[in-house]
């Protein structure tokens, strides 16, 4: 079908940058939460992961909300000369929020499998905390880090009701498989509908199964 191949890299692409995009933040805040033992930590971590369980609609409903040009955001957008509801950024944009709890909650399970000794070691051989950090703490909770961002990134590929609410289903410009899947469907195109879900299907696939392969070797390699 004609204009598959960009709709797919499209896909591609919002998933990608949007996993990109909340690595960081992603990272910082699991570190924190896997490290945090005071009061506020339950409240923080409900926080984090309430795109979960809330339905996306009303995210994006938030999200639409938020950059409004009658907002207070949308307004200092708007003067930057920053246009996001209804463009690809939007789509970026909704997608991230949507899959940074995934990423959260995988790399927290990471950190926190991290033997505390082994930092501590680094500590009094001279590492600073942040290079402690690096040298220990990342490489031995890699696995929770993986599998973060594999969560993340499926999330972002599968992202449909925020990002229908905050950018629309514009064809050639906010369009991405999920939202291009219930477009076909709405016109009883069900065979491409069911193509294009096939797609995805493959795409999310072979990223899971890749993640699986690098992680047993990676832990037989641990072993030996």
């Amino acid at each position: 079908m004609e204009g598959e191949p960009s709709l797919i890299l499209f896909s591609l692409a919002v998933a990608a940058l949007a996993t990109a995009l909340i690595l960081p933040l992603g990272v910082a805040v699991a570190y924190g939460l896997s490290r945090w033992q005071g009061a506020g930590k339950g409240l923080v971590e409900t926080l984090v992961s309430l795109p979960l369980v809330l339905p996306p609609t009303a995210v994006g409903l938030v999200l639409l909300e938020v950059l409004s040009r009658g907002s207070p955001l949308g307004r200092a957008l708007d003067a930057l000369g920053v246009e996001v509801v209804f463009t690809p950024k939007a789509v970026v944009l909704a997608s991230a929020i949507m899959a940074f709890p995934l990423l959260v909650r995988a790399a927290r399970s990471g950190f926190e499998e991290v033997d505390p000794r082994l930092v501590a070691v680094a500590r009094t051989l001279g590492d600073s905390r942040t290079r402690a950090f690096f040298r220990v703490t990342l490489p031995l909770a890699w696995r929770g880090l993986l599998t973060g961002t594999l969560l993340a990134f499926s999330r972002a590929l599968g992202e449909f009701g925020a990002t229908v609410l905050v950018a629309g289903n514009i064809p050639g410009r906010t369009q991405t498989l999920a939202l291009a899947i219930f477009h076909r469907t709405q016109l009883g195109q069900d065979a491409e509908a069911f193509r294009l879900a096939g797609i995805a299907t493959l795409i999310a696939f072979v990223a899971i199964y890749a993640t699986e392969l690098l992680s047993r070797r990676r832990g037989a390699r641990a072993r030996a």
